[in-house]
């Protein structure tokens, strides 16, 4: 018996950028398998977004509640655009179905709160991530215990400090955990470090190397070793993909929110000017 599959919904600036590409290819790919298709897309820019369409084959609709119709959920994309997620966001939510939002979540703490709250207003399961939460370093901090981690070190590279720094961001708190207190930065060229202190002792030190050959990579310490854990690159969209394939299938949300704000308010702290004199509370 083939089993109806379930319509995912692109939304998006313009939808001709790595990761709608990306998921576009694993979901008719790899993950194939899974029983989900890709079955329609909506975008601002609407002349290319109708270029993207016909050259990919998928559905494009420039009235939401005409996508809506054809989709069971979304992923809110436009990744280099965060300032853009909360106007799609207020679009899109009040419809009421599963929704992933791309990282950069929002360009800031309090946006980023209002678009968790706005999901709650509409009962819209949600969540948000980037592609560093599922990799071999919390595969290890789960065989260890994430109580037990004492001190991190991570590791990113990318274009630029404010569309990458949530990589290495997103790998030291999934695996630290929000409670996250205080922010120090060294150096605002292209190698940032970023000092963080966890509640209960624990400390974490975040490098981003922007326009430099530095593989994701993380060194985990507990109280009785230390490990250095790499990230296989090749893996990392297509395990973020099954992710939120798993996600769709259940509608319950299985990230913290408290870790996506705590990634957004590090964040805001690292672009604090003060930050580079002193420690900046969160």
């Amino acid at each position: 018996m083939n089993l109806p599959r379930r319509r995912i919904g692109f939304v998006d600036l313009n939808p001709d950028n790595f990761h709608a590409n990306v998921y576009l290819d694993l979901v008719r790919g790899d993950l194939r398998g899974r029983g989900f298709d890709v079955a329609g897309v909506s975008a601002t820019d609407t002349a290319a977004a109708r270029a993207w369409s016909r050259a990919k084959s998928v559905p494009f609709f420039d009235d939401p509640s005409q996508l809506d119709r054809h989709v069971d959920c979304y992923m809110i994309l436009a990744p280099s655009n965060p300032e853009a997620h909360l106007a799609l966001c207020e679009t899109f939510f009040p419809f009421g179905k599963p929704t992933y939002v791309d990282k950069t979540f929002a360009p800031d703490l309090s946006t980023a709160r209002r678009i968790f709250a706005l999901a709650d207003t509409h009962h819209v399961p949600m969540q948000t991530s980037s592609a560093l939460r599922y990799t071999r370093v919390q595969g290890h901090v789960g065989d260890v215990g994430k109580a037990n981690v004492r001190h991190m070190i991570t590791w990113g590279a990318g274009r630029s400090f404010d569309e990458y720094a949530i990589h290495p961001l997103e790998l030291l708190v999934s695996c630290m955990g929000p409670r996250a207190t205080r922010l120090m930065r060294r150096g605002t060229g292209s190698e940032s470090q970023l000092l963080i202190d966890f509640t209960d002792g624990r400390t974490g030190v975040a490098n981003v190397y922007t326009n430099a050959d530095t593989p994701f990579a993380a060194t985990v310490t507990t109280r009785t070793s230390t490990r250095h854990v790499e990230v296989d690159g090749t893996q990392i969209f297509r395990d973020l993909c099954a992710a939120q394939l798993d996600f769709f299938e259940s509608a319950q949300p299985s990230i913290d929110r408290e870790e996506s704000l705590t990634i957004r308010a590090l964040l805001d702290a690292a672009n604090d000017p003060r930050c580079l004199e002193m420690f900046v509370t969160l």
